[in-house]
């Protein structure tokens, strides 16, 4: 078998033998993986000249409803991934975690595409800046879709995930890309990206891979594009310095190996349920995907007078790991992705035992079937660094395998120290169940690492834990760990796009963005606003209602009816001293005397209030005072039909209250559900 690389829109094997595939627990051959003969020049120029006008053609709610159809698409074939993934090592649940996890972060960013970005080719970022004093010259940040190519340069351990992680942001972004999965393990990635092709649900040029060396791709990047990069820290040093990147100042996003660290509380005692969440936990985190995580705890950080009951305890939890291949029953730890893997890990454990005692490794493991000669299987393994302060190797030298160094510490500060020597870590966990301890040792530790984890039993039962990464959150971290983020919920799509800050009048950045700036024209609506259909409103579309006198029996009525009674409603013999020159109505008697202005009471296309955001009460609004509100389209929302519900759109509404004297008293953004026109 020849693994094909799909390349300018079609599926194309290399024209030399190229890189031997071996199953990880058998040793057999699975076939060749080669680029040779593939132009990278070539398909970077067709990413940026085919998949990104296509992709940009679309909108992000258009792209990000596309990757809930793929997430669904690639699910109803996981089966068979399952079965791919067993030759590279992975039991069920580390398949479950690549192939799964993988999918889930399409359904993930499918969400955020479709609920927090707008149905456009254009976000704003945050709150328009005034930029002059009568309000016709402001400024709004926006970012658009950059115009090159994403590069993923993913890791051998999680075929799936390495690359559906990425892929899922960048699409939403609006940006097309090439794959690059480590060769020992591309045969499963390209199962996957085949059923992608298949499904027709991407547009063509939105995503290419290779399977074999990419040695040279990095000549022919520019500044629009972006390079991701998983894997080791020296490899991601040498390609994050490539002349190309440097002079084209290419975003590099790096997320490398680091020695992540679990720090067990001064306050755990032996027994406990929280020593045994840690146990558990570092075992864990040991032995799935046998150890082949870049998360994975290589740093097990305890009290000093703690170190043999977690000693024993660690020995006896591994003693019972059940290694083999991944298909046969009862075993817990897969071989690792293949012979050289094995070599490297075996070579980095001597090192460490040069300066670290070996407390734990069985060359005499039971084997529950695969190859003990020909397969990558490995025991897990524990040391001790006796003198951690003075033990740069425990801080420095990383096995990527299932191997963690105990490391014993003195008190709060330094566990803190001990955790920074790791030099950046992509997450650090505590377990602890003392507030303030845990507090202080995580704010410590916070500047060295990308994420920490706090965990007791209080949590452990629904904690995703120490190693799992999730889209919502960044994965990345500082020094070691590559400096880089990924995911990280918007964080990670705004990585994909240019922040461009945009000044002019605010009708045309309202025009632009499609949000409403203030002090923008606001044109009267033909008839009441809330007599139009979801289609029908225009942003800046304005309703200038008639006027209110604020009475003493309003503010009366509504403290009785509220039961709000706070001093500056109800007496004012209480007043001296305060901001208040006499009785003030309540603010939100404001707002709602606002509603009774603006809403319209027949039945039509507003179906529900649907919430209120940015209220402010700017001024106070004194018995007397006359008040009227310009009711304002300021954003349309579309949402996604559901079975048996009205087809409709949230349209947000700038509220401006104002008094006798035309000044603001109020400020809301109200959200309605407006129906959209049957067709």
């Amino acid at each position: 078998m020849k693994l094909e690389n799909y390349v300018l829109g079609s599926w194309k094997q290399g024209n030399e033998q190229g890189t031997e595939l071996f199953d990880a627990s058998f040793g057999k051959s699975l076939g060749f993986a080669s680029t040779a003969g593939i132009n990278f020049g070539e398909i970077l120029n067709y990413a940026r000249t085919v998949g990104g006008p296509n992709l940009r053609k679309q909108t992000f709610h258009d792209r990000a409803r596309a990757l809930k159809q793929l997430a669904l698409y690639l699910l109803e074939r996981k089966e068979k991934y399952y079965q791919i993934s067993y030759q590279t090592g992975a039991t069920k649940i580390d398949s479950w975690i690549d192939i799964e996890g993988g999918i889930g972060n399409l359904f993930t960013y499918s969400s955020k595409g479709r609920r927090e970005m707008p149905d456009s080719n254009v976000y704003s970022d945050g709150a328009p800046e005034m930029l002059s004093k009568g309000g016709t010259f402001t400024g709004q940040h926006i970012f658009v879709p950059k115009r090159g190519v994403a590069v993923h340069i993913n890791a051998f351990n999680f075929p799936v995930w390495g690359m559906l992680e990425k892929i899922a942001v960048n699409l939403v972004a609006g940006m097309p890309c090439v794959v690059k999965p480590a060769t020992v393990t591309s045969y499963l990635t390209e199962a996957v990206v085949k059923d992608i092709i298949e499904s027709k649900l991407l547009p063509e040029g939105a995503l290419q891979l290779l399977c074999g060396s990419a040695s040279g791709i990095l000549d022919h990047v520019t500044s629009q594009d972006v390079v991701t990069f998983t894997g080791s820290a020296w490899t991601g040093q040498k390609l994050k310095s490539h002349p190309r990147i440097t002079e084209q100042s290419v975003p590099f996003n790096m997320e490398a190996d680091s020695l992540n660290c679990c720090i067990l509380g001064e306050d755990v005692k032996p027994d406990s349920d929280d020593f045994n969440v840690f146990i558990k936990e570092v075992a864990k985190e040991m032995t799935i995907k046998a150890g082949q995580k870049c998360t994975a705890i290589r740093r097990t950080i305890v009290p000093e007078n703690m170190i043999e009951p977690v000693q024993k305890a660690l020995i006896a939890r591994l003693q019972k790991v059940a290694i083999g291949s991944p298909t046969a029953e009862g075993v817990r730890m897969g071989p690792l992705a293949g012979m050289s893997q094995k070599k490297e890990v075996l070579e980095k454990i001597e090192e460490l035992k040069q300066s670290c005692e070996l407390l734990y490794h069985n060359e005499d493991f039971q084997l529950l079937d695969g190859d003990r000669e020909k397969g990558a299987f490995i025991s897990p393994t524990l040391l001790l660094a006796k003198d951690p302060m003075n033990n740069s190797a425990a801080h420095s030298v990383e096995a990527f395998g299932p191997v963690s160094t105990l490391i014993p510490y003195k008190g709060a500060d330094q566990a803190i120290e001990l955790s920074h020597m790791g030099e950046g870590s992509l997450v650090g966990s505590i377990v602890s169940s003392d507030k303030k301890w845990a507090s202080e040792v995580a704010v410590g530790m916070a500047s060295h690492h990308g994420r920490i984890v706090i965990l007791n039993e209080s949590c452990a039962k629904e904690s995703t834990g120490h190693g799992s990464p999730l889209p919502n959150l960044v994965h990345g971290g500082p020094g070691r760990a590559g400096g880089g983020e990924e995911m990280g919920g918007m964080r990670g799509i705004k990585h994909y796009m240019q922040r461009t800050a945009i000044q002019g009048h605010p009708t045309f950045i309202t025009d632009l963005t499609q949000v409403y700036q203030p002090g923008g024209e606001r044109p009267e609506a033909d008839k009441h606003p809330f007599r139009h259909y979801f289609e029908e409103l225009e942003v800046g579309m304005t309703l200038t209602t008639h006027k209110r006198t604020v009475t003493e029996a309003d503010v009366v009525n509504f403290a009785n009816l509220s039961w709000d009674h706070f001093y500056a409603h109800t007496d004012t013999t209480s007043l001296e001293g305060t901001i208040f020159d006499e009785r003030v109505a309540h603010g939100y008697f404001v707002i709602s005397a606002a509603a009774g202005l603006f809403v319209d009471p027949g039945k039509g296309p507003v179906l529900a209030n649907y919430g209120l955001d940015e209220l402010r009460f700017i001024k106070p609004v004194y018995v007397g005072a006359t008040l009227g509100v310009k009711l304002t389209c300021k954003e349309k929302i579309p949402q996604d039909p559901r079975e048996g519900e009205v087809p409709r759109g949230v349209v947000r509404w700038q509220v401006d209250v104002s008094d006798e004297t035309g000044e603001t008293v109020a400020l809301a953004t109200i959200l309605t559900l407006v129906a959209k026109k049957t067709t």
